[in-house]
């Protein structure tokens, strides 16, 4: 059997409906996936195999408030197009001057007197 999905619209007032119907939705056998829709969130998809929507529908009814069977029919996998390699290979500049626990090198020593380098200079 392919997949259904079904859109059953529920009147749900607050998110206490809303997720009461969503884990009796879930609870059903054969459910894949619950989603809620609409502008209100006040329609529940269900995404699976061998899922009786009328017996959902009932229990919906029976437990949550109105609800209404919208539409049932296969559901269709999204085709996710390939990356074009023009936007895979997006290049980014290496940070050279990055450094990455916020502090940079000490600044290059300056000598301002340097001891003799022999001990033959001394006068006495």
């Amino acid at each position: 059997m392919a997949k259904q999905k079904i859109v059953i619209k529920v009147n749900m007032a607050s998110d206490k409906c809303r997720s009461k119907a969503m884990a009796l939705v879930a609870a059903t056998s054969g459910v894949d996936s619950v989603a809620l829709a609409g502008d209100g969130k006040d329609q529940v998809v269900v995404v699976g195999d061998g899922v009786d929507s009328i017996k959902l529908t009932t229990a919906l009814r029976k437990k949550v408030g109105h609800a209404t069977l919208m539409t049932v029919g296969e559901a269709k996998k999204e085709e996710k197009k390939p990356e074009t390699a023009a936007a895979a290979a997006v290049e980014y500049p290496y940070p050279w001057n990055f450094y990455p626990y916020g502090y940079a090198p000490p600044p290059a020593q300056h000598v301002v007197y340097k001891y003799p380098a022999s001990s033959s200079s001394w006068w006495w």
